[in-house]
């Protein structure tokens, strides 16, 4: 159905006991096609004696079949528009005087009208942000900023998102899970071009209906799928610094019953990234050494993607759809490392440097089966698909170390580490979803799903030293099997103004991992043994009160559980950097998280405001913690270079977390031209833990703030200076307080410069600088009573690309017609995509 129901101006009261649904199907006059992401307005005039009219609108865009919903006040005259790309504006009065829940419009048949094709474009444009009664919905075409980037990129101009150094994402300072069209993943978000993707969901505190793993909310990337008659397509081709080409190539086919679909992209970056540390060691409070240490490190990055499917519909009620993907990726790192030691009195000692090579290579594919079930009531639905992710990657790369005294002679011999990894996995989600509208206002949801995680690996790490090869405790052989049963029920209906919905989701879950080379076990299961039951459900509870139209109060609880992942339980050390290593604790346990929010929803003719407030209290905190090495677990690691001194980075439960906050979002439009989009977000965090007896407690302030402006010059006499568009994008997050110290402050700035050309806008050259000064990147301060550590790193650099798309498509094409004694009937092209 209809996936934004917004309210536009709301100076007026009106019940909402006294609206009703108005539904039906937009398609093309012509070909007889659904016309799919139309918008359609619900415009109604309230005059009052002695008092100014009030002017409401509801919102709606019709889903891929040209279906909407769409509510109006009962007895008032209103005037519902329907509108899209390519056709002329539609407008159907509407007074409806009885006591009907619902009035169906059935068939409304779009005419084409190219010369009102500038005037639709700017009524059916999307905003940038569209807020549901459970989300938030970002049009991923409107940041432009990203254009010929990848799914990273994408979320830095979201608000409410922060993108770390790595390319993890956060909501809200926490680890939100990520869904591709609403189901799990194996591809990250650098490996999702955002040339791809239609829109995100981003979930703050999602119902019973959605996993419970997501402790952190949900980030529901929906890819881009086009549904229009004949034959449409979008061809694009970029390339900038350092190192930057992108290409790609989307085509849709669609003709009665069958749509087809097929996309490919290639996507390359590259850059030199920059990291510094500076190191004190300490005893008894006192520093006995310090160091310093630079890092240079070059990538490049190559992926390619295909992806292609078929959308069947076997009447106006059955529909299947089918749709497999490939994608390809490898990385070139180089990297070098200087390092300068020093006693505690500020003498040198010596020098060091460590060079490092990795290639790395994997294969992904995912194929997807959905069947779909409408009805004739409205909103009633079933649907029941299948996912099947899998894949496989290898790579491998060596470790050089040379030590140097202050006459630059070397230490010792130089130690060289070499490491081959090969790995294959594979994911599979069954899942149906129900929903039953039982009356106008109730409604019924119900569903199950299983998932299920197979993975092996293997590294084999050598030292080679003076001519002999010898195996390193490094080496990791494993395998492991995680998997998630659930089912769940929501019930939803209203009192009134006000509405409710309370569900609740039961899973249960395990994670099975072995270490092969040892027979060392290890993993959890909940609820164990039928031990914990309580620690298997797990229910939410909205409630929504409507102040007045277009202003909305929400409150809403749900509680969660964050399962440790694989790297985070499995005891494999990792030495990328010989300072700061890592290693899994087998030892964790989940954690479970309770949260509240108060949302505040305010929707007006020129904006929107979102408020919110929550609190989150997570017991048995999943959180790193770090010391510097014993002995026993130096010489455990063998001849591999570490430095005695080197920091042990691993991951402990705390006793709890409470993180309260308070979050700002408006969109504001002034005037035709121009918007902006604040966000603003100020946390509390209150962290109580107790490691080996060390007292891990914080507490802390953080903030952070994100701008979005967007101009764009409609003037249709100026030719050239017509159709441009500017985007403007930034973010400021303050220090955050860490269980032993605090990150500290990052912030950067995006631009970018669109233009819209050649007949009916079908080109657009997209030139866009992400991080304009140069600035993003993750620091972080450690104080512990062993050691000091104030460090900085990057992942990325600024970037410059120039990327150019043209849309193309023939709406009359037939590619399964015959030919019958002559040619067919021409059709010209629409510029359409």
């Amino acid at each position: 159905m209809a996936f934004a129901l917004v309210s536009k101006q709301s100076n007026a009261q009106v019940q909402s006991d006294d609206r009703i649904k108005i539904s039906g199907i937009v398609k093309d006059g012509k070909t007889g096609n659904a016309v799919a992401s139309a918008s359609i307005t619900a415009v109604t005039t309230v005059r009052r004696e002695g008092a100014d009219p009030d002017t409401l609108s509801n919102i709606s865009i019709t889903d891929p079949d040209g279906k909407f919903v769409i509510t109006a006040p009962r007895g008032i005259r209103t005037i519902i528009q329907i509108s899209a790309v390519g056709f002329g504006l539609e407008e159907i009065p509407v007074t409806i005087l009885n006591d009907l829940s619902a009035y169906e419009l059935g068939e409304i048949n779009l005419t084409t009208e190219a010369s009102s094709l500038a005037t639709v474009v700017v009524t059916a444009r999307k905003p940038l942000m569209t807020v549901g009664v459970d989300r938030r919905i970002f049009n991923a075409d409107a940041a432009i900023t990203s254009k010929g980037g990848n799914a990273v990129d994408l979320m830095r101009q979201i608000p409410s998102l922060s993108v770390d150094v790595n390319g993890g994402v956060s909501l809200r300072n926490s680890s939100p899970q990520i869904f591709v069209n609403g189901r799990p993943t194996i591809l990250t978000l650098e490996q999702i071009p955002s040339d791809d993707i239609d829109r995100v969901e981003v979930i703050t505190n999602p119902s019973a209906k959605y996993d419970a793993g997501s402790t952190g909310g949900i980030i529901n990337i929906i890819l881009k799928k086009n549904r229009k008659g004949g034959l449409n397509g979008v061809a694009t081709l970029g390339a900038g610094t350092p190192s930057l080409f992108n290409g790609g190539l989307s085509l849709n086919y669609r003709k009665n019953k069958v749509n087809l679909f097929a996309s490919g992209n290639y996507n390359q970056s590259g850059g030199i990234a920059r990291g510094e540390a500076y190191r004190e060691n300490k005893r008894n409070g006192q520093t006995t050494d310090f160091f310093n240490q630079q890092t240079d490190r070059e990538r490049l990055r190559k992926f390619s993607s295909v992806r292609f499917g078929m959308d069947y519909d076997f009447n106006d009620f059955n529909s299947i759809s089918i749709s497999q993907g490939f994608v390809r990726g490898a990385f070139e790192n180089d990297e070098v490392q200087q390092q300068q030691y020093f006693a505690a009195n500020g003498q040198p000692t010596q020098t060091g440097q460590r060079f490092s090579t990795d290639d790395f290579s994997f294969n992904r594919a995912n194929t997807q089966l959905n069947y779909r079930r409408t009805y004739t009531k409205p909103e009633k639905e079933w649907t029941a698909d299948v996912t099947f992710n899998t894949g496989t990657n290898g790579g491998n790369g060596d470790i050089r170390n040379f030590f140097y005294n202050m006459e630059g002679q070397l230490i010792s011999t130089p130690n060289t580490v070499i490491n081959d990894a090969t790995g294959s996995g594979t994911q599979v989600t069954i899942q149906t979803d129900y929903v039953n509208p039982l009356s106008e206002n109730s409604k019924l949801e119900f569903g199950a799903r299983s998932y299920h995680n197979f993975s092996k690996d293997k590294l084999d790490v050598f030292s080679l030293q003076s001519g002999n090869m010898s195996k390193l405790p490094l080496s990791n052989n494993y395998s492991f099997r995680e998997m998630v049963n659930a089912v769940y029920g929501n019930y939803s209906n209203k009192i009134g103004k006000l509405g409710y919905q309370a569900g609740v989701r039961i899973e249960q879950s395990s994670f099975d991992g072995e270490l092969i080379d040892s027979s060392r076990k290890f993993g959890y299961d909940y609820p164990s043994k039928g031990n914990n039951l309580l620690n298997a459900f797990f229910p939410s509870l909205y409630l929504t009160y409507s102040v007045k139209e277009g202003s909305d109060i929400q409150v809403n609880f749900s509680r969660r559980i964050r399962r440790p992942n694989f790297w985070q339980i499995n005891p494999y050390v990792d030495i990328t950097d010989p300072l700061n290593i890592r290693k899994g604790n087998p030892e964790l346990r989940p954690e479970f998280t309770n949260s509240f929010e108060l949302n505040f929803n305010r929707t007006y003719s020129t904006g929107n405001v979102l408020v919110s407030s929550y609190f989150r209290n997570n017991t048995e905190d999943i959180t790193m913690f770090s010391d510097t090495l014993t002995t026993a677990e130096y010489e455990a690691l063998g001849n591999a270079a570490i430095d005695p001194n080197a920091i042990l980075n691993t991951f402990v439960n705390a006793d709890r977390t409470n993180r309260m906050g308070l979050e700002l979002t408006w969109q504001q439009r002034i005037g035709n031209n121009f918007d902006f989009t604040p966000n603003f977000n100020a946390q509390y965090r209150d962290v109580k833990a107790n490691v080996r007896g060390i007292n891990l407690s914080n507490t802390g302030f953080n903030w952070s703030t994100k701008l979005m402006m967007n101009y764009k010059i409609n003037q249709p006499d100026a030719k050239f200076f017509n159709n441009f568009s500017f985007q403007l994008s930034g973010e400021y997050e303050s220090p955050r307080v860490m269980p032993q110290g605090k990150t500290k402050e990052q912030y950067y700035m995006d631009f970018a410069i669109r233009k819209d050309f050649l007949k009916n806008n079908a080109g657009t050259l997209t030139f866009n600088v992400n991080d304009v000064f140069n600035s993003r990147r993750f620091g972080s301060i450690t104080d512990t009573e062993n050691f000091y550590q104030d460090s900085y790193r990057r992942w990325n650099v600024r970037t410059v690309r120039l990327t150019f798309s043209y849309r193309f498509g023939r709406q009359d094409l037939d590619l399964f017609k015959r030919r019958e004694g002559g040619d067919r009937n021409g059709g010209g092209e629409t510029g359409e995509g």
